[in-house]
């Protein structure tokens, strides 16, 4: 058994190369040896946003708090509220963040497949995200 205690991992602020806006990454659980799978809680404050980005072995998104958005691509916008979970398929183009007025939390959980957990891809521009 393996408690990682509250505390024990530093917040960081999400890359401005990967993000639009004020996000903050607290670490759950990284990958073992003899798993494949890491989460970390996601915060992003009102409007901000991944960018475009895939995932060799899909994500799986539990959303905790807050009002949020998410589009696959060519999928229209859809809202998103606690207790929801969003599955992206392996390879699926897509996005997600807060809602224009008000912050989201999320727990993301995502495997790795040879090495690689996500691909990141263009921003998603201000057009895209009011659609």
């Amino acid at each position: 058994m393996d408690i990682i205690r509250n505390g024990a991992q530093a917040s960081v602020k999400g890359p401005e190369a990967w993000f639009t806006g004020a996000v903050r990454i607290d670490p759950l659980f990284q990958k073992k040896d003899v798993t494949k799978a890491a989460g970390a809680l996601v915060t992003f404050e009102p409007g901000a946003r991944t960018a475009w980005h895939t995932h060799p072995v899909g994500q799986t998104l539990v959303i905790i708090s807050g009002l949020g958005w998410v589009q696959r691509e060519g999928g229209p916008v859809e809202e998103i509220r606690p207790g929801d979970v969003v599955w992206f398929e392996p390879g699926e183009k897509h996005w997600h963040g807060a809602s224009p007025g008000k912050a989201m939390s999320h727990v993301a959980i995502q495997e790795e497949l040879n090495g690689e957990v996500v691909t990141w891809l263009e921003k998603v521009s201000d057009e895209q995200y009011v659609k």
